[in-house]
């Protein structure tokens, strides 16, 4: 913990000497004051101009917008140290340049356009479209819906490597759980199987020190931590990896919203019952998550000439069990496939769109999505946690319950504790399972995956899922969105400047 304060120090000692410049501005130029106050006005002016000029996304830039009117200096300065000028962050250009170098190792989607045309298939012809992923339709897809099932499974099949692993996940922290997977990787890599292992350094801040990475390395498997807490980095130090994903041998391969931390097993679980999910697919879509683990790995160490060594052959394997589609999200894509994947399917639903989620902080695309939906009739029912992680963050997710229940949207709060999972299931025949949540930094600022399915037989496991989690949750009635002026006001403050945050 002592480590973590220190690191965390440090990387605030550097944001406040960046702002501490504009200060010296002040003291020692204070003559020229008029002109300098003049000269940040007409520039902060060109920078909104420019914001509103590109933006297709209001409701995210209007934040910027404002801080940099009122505090000219003060917002400009935090536009450069958190904003999207990614143009000389040495990292995000390697990542951009292997992100196209590895575009020819996806499949070619030419195949399957016409068949998915035929038969309507609108969510995954988007994907197709805006996403170098492909789909593929011979695989066995079990989901798990809490931790504590998800982790012996992922154990059993690590335990049965043979040539690689490769993990890559927002936490990391020591314990029961991530203690019994370390045992299997350490046996694993003592015996010639090549380990990876790939995790955002600010997600687990607090859980490891700053040379676990060399630690893991003394028992021969790599590790990487990814976009490392630095002074004065500040640009992309606001963009994390949240992905999650186990790939063992290109022949299995886990995801969903665990984390490799003990509450996600239920242990030791602060928040009452930790409900989350994972997913576990063997077939063809395993090679879509595997190029997006190798496109952050090789970003940062320029190690595998050919990545085709890591592809398993289910050639043999032609059951057809409906489309999977695994993608990835980035915040240097132009597009924002997380939030377009989930908007597409709740303007597809024609009966229901059933969604859990730990956080809901949207922008107006979504909340009228999500109206428009209830109002032409269909079913929409949104569970959050009973209990939350984060007071201030839930105080933004509670200022949007009047707006959608007002508008014919269901709330349920999961009474018996804290809701991780990020599900999304419409009309018996649409899920997402991922790591995609519904707030500003998964959906515009972090690396993410989801898992697109359609017509896949487990499918209806997540529907069961739901249906029993209904009924372990409390719909909210009109009394209980009800908010008083101070916490009216207090939430206007917080949803105004949730993007920057």
């Amino acid at each position: 913990m002592l480590n973590a304060i220190k690191r965390i120090f440090l990387v605030f000692v550097g944001v406040v000497l960046q702002f501490g410049f504009a200060i010296l501005i002040r003291l020692f130029f204070y003559k020229y004051l008029g002109i300098i106050t003049l000269f940040y006005n007409f520039i902060s002016i060109l920078i909104v101009l420019g914001i509103l000029k590109e933006s297709t996304r209001l409701s995210n830039d209007l934040p910027w917008v404002i801080l940099i009117l009122i505090f000219p200096i003060f917002g400009t300065i935090l536009l450069i140290t958190l904003g999207k000028n990614y143009s000389k962050n040495k990292l995000l250009k390697s990542i951009l340049e292997y992100e196209k170098k590895y575009d020819a190792y996806l499949e070619p989607k030419e195949e399957r356009k016409k068949e998915i045309k035929d038969k309507k298939l609108d969510n995954i012809q988007y994907l197709m479209n805006r996403t170098n992923y492909f789909v593929s339709t011979n695989n066995e897809v079990t989901y798990y819906d809490f931790g504590e099932k998800f982790y012996p499974e992922l154990l059993k099949e690590l335990k049965k490597a043979e040539k690689f692993i490769f993990m890559e996940y927002f936490i990391i922290k020591e314990g029961v759980m991530w203690n019994g997977i370390l045992d299997i990787l350490k046996e694993k890599a003592e015996k010639g199987v090549e380990v990876r292992v790939l995790y955002d350094d600010m997600g687990s801040v607090a859980m490891l020190s700053t040379n676990y990475a060399k630690q893991l390395e003394k028992y021969g498997i790599k590790c990487i931590s990814f976009n490392k807490l630095s002074p004065f980095r500040g640009i992309f130090m606001n963009n994390r990896d949240h992905r999650k994903m186990t790939i063992i041998d290109g022949k299995v391969a886990f995801s969903g919203g665990v984390n490799l931390s003990d509450e996600y097993i239920n242990i030791q679980s602060k928040l009452g019952i930790w409900k989350d999910n994972g997913i576990k697919i063997i077939g063809d879509a395993i090679w879509n998550l595997t190029v997006m683990f190798l496109t952050l790995w090789n970003a940062n160490t320029k190690e595998d000439k050919d990545i085709t060594k890591f592809r398993y052959d289910f050639e043999d394997a032609k059951q057809n069990n409906g489309y999977v589609i695994p993608y990835g999200v980035a915040p240097l894509h132009k597009d924002l496939i997380g939030e377009d994947v989930y908007i597409n399917m709740i303007n597809s639903a024609k009966n229901y769109v059933y969604i859990m989620t730990p956080y809901l902080i949207i922008d107006t695309d979504m909340v009228n999505s999500l109206c428009r939906a209830a109002k032409r009739g269909v079913e929409v029912r949104i569970i959050v946690p009973g209990i939350p992680d984060k007071k201030i963050v839930y105080t933004q997710t509670t200022s949007f319950f009047r707006v959608l229940k007002e508008n014919g949207v269901k709330i349920y709060t999961y009474t018996k504790g804290f809701v991780h999972a990020k599900v999304f299931l419409s009309d018996d025949t649409r899920a997402v399972v991922g790591t995609i949540n519904m707030d500003y930094r998964s959906l515009y600022l972090h690396f993410e995956n989801g898992i697109y399915m359609e017509e896949v037989s487990a499918i209806k496991e997540i529907e069961k899922d739901f249906e029993l989690t209904f009924q372990e949750s409390k719909k909210l009635e009109d009394q209980d969105v009800k908010a008083g002026f101070i916490k009216n006001l207090w939430q206007a403050v917080l949803r105004l400047f949730a993007p920057l945050f």
